[in-house]
């Protein structure tokens, strides 16, 4: 009888763990609260934005794509910095609540194959190797050079409801 519990106890400990995230799958969340590297390259045309991100990954795709949903998050959650002569641009949700309140939203947008990937425009996809590429103990680092298009990403979000028209007042 004793086995039996201890079989059953067993099983149930180890149904939970599987299901449970692991930390870094937890920490790779779109409105996390963890920094995400980024560096201002420079002054986009017409309503984009030109900045290098990295990701991580067990896999360089699986990092590439980390450093897309990163740029994205950045731009709609934390702003982009200063640099490459230009000026800091604000997150585009003033909500710090925001991936709370709009959770559905944001998991249907930000998940694999996302609609956030229309705003994303690659320069280069972390394949150089060098400094852009780094094997590290479980996976890799890349850094991806991006444009990403702003003017409409702000439209969208807009239009969508999820953050204010800039025309809407205070």
């Amino acid at each position: 009888m004793k086995i039996k519990l201890l079989l059953l106890a067993t099983t149930l400990t180890m149904g939970i763990t599987l299901q449970a995230q692991s930390k870094k799958e937890i920490k790779a969340y779109y409105g996390s609260q963890y920094n995400v590297e980024i560096m201002t390259l420079g002054v986009g045309n017409d309503g984009t934005k030109l900045f290098k991100v990295y990701g991580y990954g067990k896999s360089v795709d699986e990092a590439t794509f980390e450093a897309k949903r990163n740029a994205i998050s950045a731009a709609i959650f934390k702003g982009i910095p200063a640099g490459g002569g230009a000026a800091p641009t604000p997150p585009l949700t003033t909500d710090p609540n925001a991936e709370v309140t709009h959770k559905d939203f944001f998991d249907e947008f930000f998940k694999p194959g996302g609609k956030f990937l229309q705003y994303v425009n690659l320069s280069n996809d972390g394949t150089a190797g060098g400094s852009d590429r780094v094997k590290m103990k479980k996976g890799y680092k890349v850094g991806v050079v991006v444009s990403i298009n702003h003017t409409a990403l702000r439209k969208y979000l807009e239009d969508s409801g999820v953050i204010r028209r800039l025309d809407s007042g205070f």
